[in-house]
């Protein structure tokens, strides 16, 4: 039980890029847990008026943008992919905003159970507030498969974003529970359930 929020359980969710993290949420969230998704939480602050905009653009350029004014997410992410420390400074405008909205989330949650599915969750302030580290992994060959039918990327790009993620391996050594995902996704449905089982029963119904 989380000490900062009572009557709350989290699960912090991660694995790097591709690996299927949205994919378990969704399961998650329909065996009853408040699911938070941190990408689309970066995509709200990232809009016009909200908390990381007027830091971003200034940062960033104009080129951005669209007509509308709004944040090209994928002309952001040709930026700061292709430059770990463009990458750096991005992070370092977001991740407090995006931990700022997440905390409002968790306490306005009605669920016993809250899931933050993070893909730097184990890099920054987050695993210091979560009860359960589950990790979501997968082949590199997966995640370039993933990535190339799923995202349009090329593969020679695919390669590179997954080259540019922080080791996968130091997220499955910290973890409480590993999801595989390569499989069928009955299997990552059975691995999710067992495990959603061994929370459940101590607390209860959920």
């Amino acid at each position: 039980m989380s000490g900062r929020y009572p009557g709350k359980y989290l699960i912090g969710l991660t694995g790097n890029i591709a690996v299927g993290k949205s994919l378990v949420l969704e399961m998650l969230a329909g065996l009853g847990a408040g699911a938070i998704d941190a990408d689309q939480v970066a995509h709200q602050i990232m809009r016009r008026g909200e908390a990381a905009y007027d830091e971003i653009v200034p940062a960033f350029g104009a080129g951005i943008l669209d007509d509308a004014g709004e944040i090209r997410r994928a002309a952001l992410g040709k930026i700061v992919f292709a430059d770990p420390a463009r990458l750096q400074a991005l992070e370092g405008i977001t991740h407090p905003a995006i931990r700022a909205r997440i905390d409002r989330l968790i306490r306005a949650s009605a669920s016993g159970v809250v899931v933050i599915e993070a893909i730097k969750l184990l890099e920054g302030a987050l695993k210091d507030v979560v009860d359960s580290v589950w990790v979501v992994d997968a082949s590199p060959a997966t995640q370039r498969r993933r990535l190339m039918s799923e995202r349009g990327l090329s593969k020679s790009e695919a390669e590179r974003r997954i080259a540019l993620q922080n080791s996968q391996a130091d997220k499955l050594r910290q973890a409480d529970v590993i999801i595989r995902n390569d499989g069928p996704i009955a299997e990552t449905r059975a691995q999710v359930q067992r495990a959603w089982a061994e929370i459940a029963s101590p607390r209860g119904s959920l």
